[in-house]
């Protein structure tokens, strides 16, 4: 399958690693970006063709689909273009700066009959699949609480860069950028809660635009209370962590690793600690994961199912991060019942 990459950022790295290691399923066809000068510094396969203009993707008619790998509040535009051109899509985190676009996006691609994936790869973690499967199959039981905690950090270096941490090209702050992933993780293990009180703020750590820490308090359509912890603001970094209670058992998401302990008697481990980019080094990870999200999206496209990761299941982590900043402004609970 010949791709087509837009975008040539730091972001670009582990894809574009990622396809490397995909050689025998994939050929990286073309990478267009607006910067030729960071087209030049890439490390690319034999055969890529590098160009600034994305016309050059959407002509290639041999290109069946395309990583988005831009700033997200160019997101919206470029996707909406490549899948009105019949390209499937795998886009960065998040969808686009807004749920209204995010919406949008989702409905263009479905409208258009391609693919929509989103990179928000800690669903692919074995340790994530694995307590997946202890919740579906019944085996935790029903959902007591649950809490997540996200205690990164970013130098202030790391936002001075133009534009980070703004509501125009990021959307928001250590939710969109940095929690996200946790939180979309989260809300695949849970579901969705039907209501958020939270608080969100700047620290005294950074000068930026948006939040850099966030308390906020859900509850479930079934009386199970949680709670996030989310900052960007914890020096040096500390590894997310997810912890669920059960009727039946606890269980705990760490880094890449599962520890679940069960009222039987059993206890299940499974995936690896690893690292993250919780701090400082903000590329600090394995693409492993990236790479399962950019296979399994491939394999989605050449035998016409749903990816793992579609642009639909993703709204619901962006519906979740804009009403805990509407609880935030109105100082009060926010209704996320449909």
């Amino acid at each position: 399958m010949r791709l087509g990459v837009v975008g040539a950022g730091q972001a670009s790295g582990p894809h574009l690693q990622s396809i490397q290691d995909l050689a025998a399923e994939v050929t990286l066809a073309r990478v267009v970006a607006r910067s030729a000068g960071k087209l030049a510094s890439l490390s690319l396969p034999a055969g890529a063709v590098v160009s600034t203009r994305l016309e050059d993707i959407l002509e290639d008619a041999s290109i069946a689909a395309v990583l988005v790998l831009t700033p997200p509040n160019t997101h919206l535009e470029i996707v909406e273009r490549l899948a009105r051109a019949g390209k499937h899509v795998l886009v960065e985190k998040p969808l686009d700066v807004s749920l209204d676009k995010a919406q949008h996006m989702v409905d263009i691609c479905e409208q258009s009959g391609v693919k929509l994936a989103v990179m928000l790869q800690h669903r692919m973690r074995d340790a994530s699949l694995a307590l997946s499967r202890l919740i579906k199959d019944g085996t935790m039981g029903p959902l007591l609480s649950a809490s997540a905690s996200i205690r990164w950090w970013r130098t202030q270096a790391y936002y001075d860069e133009p534009g980070r941490g703004t509501m125009a090209r990021d959307g928001g702050g250590v939710l969109m950028t940095q929690a996200i992933h946790t939180l979309d993780l989260l809300l695949s293990l849970t579901g969705m809660p039907d209501k958020v009180m939270a608080m969100a703020a700047t620290s005294a750590a950074h000068r930026m635009e948006c939040e850099d820490t966030v308390a906020a308090v859900l509850h479930y359509p079934n009386g199970a209370i949680g709670s996030i912890d989310a900052t960007t603001a914890a020096w040096p970094g500390y590894p997310e962590r997810i912890a669920l209670n059960f009727e039946q058992g606890s269980a705990t998401l760490e880094a890449g690793e599962l520890n679940a302990e069960l009222r039987d008697g059993r206890k299940i481990q499974a995936g690896a600690r690893q690292a993250t980019g919780s701090g400082a080094n903000i590329m600090a990870f394995d693409h492993a994961f990236h790479r399962a999200v950019l296979q399994d999206f491939v394999a989605a496209v050449r035998d016409d199912t749903e990816p793992s990761v579609t642009g639909r299941s993703a709204l619901q982590v962006q519906r979740l991060i804009a009403a805990i900043m509407e609880s935030s402004t109105r100082g009060a609970a926010v209704s996320l019942a449909q």
